[in-house]
């Protein structure tokens, strides 16, 4: 059993942080009394520590602590793949493509939609998807926006100032008026959240259409224009440290993985299948 004073945390967060599935699932397999600690039945709430022992689905693991790194990259998203990891209709997901990983999994820090390209951060650390998602942190998004026809001054004014959508008021912060081709407008608009196709359901508020969309930046992460689509990237350890730095995390974690314990099985019951930094830019067009 772990000792006093060592830190603990819930035992389905730790083994849906080693990847073995999500926290719901994980869940309700300890419910069904799937999951063991030290040789008994888990219980939800359940907390683990270094040294003690979880047999799942026929494999035992060790719990220890560990420090980073974790693993953060850069994905250019293509259009036509989804930002889920599994699909009932058999589509292509974003995650078909990233390397396999050891101990943990790939979060993604934000979604696109299907028709939506560009950059995507994924990570191994919890924590810092977590940070940069949460609406407190007020983390912002730059899009590369082709829309049909003219823009007009009042169209932009509208969106810097607020349009009422279905779930709220909503605004860019940031609109930049690009070239005219003649048919289509180039913008690049700036977001400070990450609400459900917020971009398309702005320019719709002000009757203009979108025939494309990127995006170019999270944060203080660019898209490399050498990173082409359907690619990715690795980011340095010093870079996700940056990352971390900038949504008011220390640098570095100490958090609990599991080692899995070669050539031995548990007892369980059967298995179930189942950047750099730089400061932020404020043009503002009205």
């Amino acid at each position: 059993m772990m000792s006093m004073g060592v830190a603990s945390e819930r035992v389905q967060k730790v083994m849906a942080r080693a990847g073995l599935g999500s926290r719901r699932g994980l869940e309700q397999d300890i419910e069904l009394s799937r999951v063991e600690i030290n040789g008994g039945c888990a219980t939800l709430g359940a907390q683990v520590g270094p040294g003690d022992q979880i047999d799942y689905q026929g494999k035992r693991y060790t719990v220890t602590s560990a420090e980073g790194p974790h693993q953060t990259l850069i994905y250019h998203k293509p259009e036509g793949e989804i930002t889920t990891r599994d699909d009932p209709e058999g589509r292509k997901t974003v995650f078909d493509r990233l390397p396999s990983i050891q101990n943990g999994r790939w979060i993604a820090i934000g979604r696109l939609d299907i028709n939506t390209a560009g950059l995507l951060l994924l990570t191994t650390d919890g924590e810092l998807a977590h940070q940069m998602m949460h609406p407190s942190r007020a983390v912002d998004r730059e899009y590369l926006c082709r829309i049909r026809g003219e823009v007009s001054e009042a169209q932009i004014q509208a969106l810097v100032e607020g349009v009422q959508l279905d779930d709220g008021i909503a605004k860019f912060s940031d609109v930049v008026l690009g070239e005219y081709t003649g048919s289509h407008t180039w913008v690049t608009v700036t977001l400070l959240e990450g609400r459900n196709r917020e971009v398309r359901r702005l320019w719709a508020a002000v009757d203009a259409q979108v025939a494309r969309l990127k995006r170019v930046r999270f944060g203080p992460v660019f898209l490399p224009a050498h990173v082409r689509s359907g690619r990715y990237q690795h980011l340095t350890p010093r870079d996700h440290e940056i990352l971390r730095e900038d949504v008011g995390l220390a640098p570095t974690v100490s958090e609990l993985i599991l080692v899995p314990e070669k050539g031995r099985s548990g007892s369980a019951s059967s298995p179930r299948s189942g950047a750099h930094r730089r400061k932020k830019r404020h043009r503002r067009r009205h």
